[in-house]
This record gives C-alpha cells, sequence and structure tokens, in this order.
C-alpha cells in the first residue's frame, strides 16, 4: 500500500504541551479506528512550527478524509516514491 508524508502547519506546535499533544493522538486514533484498517498512521514529527505524518493509506483522498474527520490540517500530502538511507550509498556487488 503507498505510504504518504503529510506536512500539517500548526503554529507553535514545537512547545505544545505533552497532554495536547496526547489528546491530538487520541484524536487521530478514534478517527482511524472509524475509517478501518485501510489507512494507518505510522509516525509523526513535530518541528516548531509544522508537524510532519507519516501514514499507509490506498489514495490520497483517504488521507485527506481522515484530515478533514479530525479536523487536523493537511497543508500538503505527497506519496513517498522511493526511500533512501546511508546504506543506499552502498556498492551493490
Amino acid at each position: 500500500m503507498p505510504k504518504f508524508v503529510i506536512e500539517r502547519e500548526i503554529a507553535g506546535a514545537g512547545k505544545l504541551p505533552k497532554q495536547e499533544l496526547q489528546a491530538i493522538s487520541q484524536k487521530s486514533c478514534g478517527v482511524l479506528q472509524s475509517m478501518g484498517p485501510k489507512i494507518q498512521w505510522v509516525q509523526s514529527y513535530v518541528t516548531d512550527n509544522k508537524v510532519y505524518c507519516i501514514y499507509v493509506a490506498p489514495d490520497e483522498e483517504t488521507v485527506r478524509t481522515h484530515a478533514q474527520r479530525g479536523g487536523f490540517p493537511a497543508n500538503s500530502i505527497a506519496r513517498v516514491r522511493s526511500v533512501i538511507d546511508p546504506t543506499t550509498a552502498e556498492a551493490v556487488a
């Protein structure tokens, strides 16, 4: 199933207290449960003013539906085409 990176613009995201991040996470999980197993939240990265989320879903529309139902911004949704890391630089024998 395709993987997506979602960019959410949330002013002051990096300063949100743990309780608020927990509430946001609980809301997201509740929406995911209601949508069934076709969409999965992998993890999110919180920066100063944005949250970058990794989701597995059949299509971009499913990701948008999750954002709408949860009341979350989805300023940008991009499908992941490849994953690279330092091992990608290693020569293949």
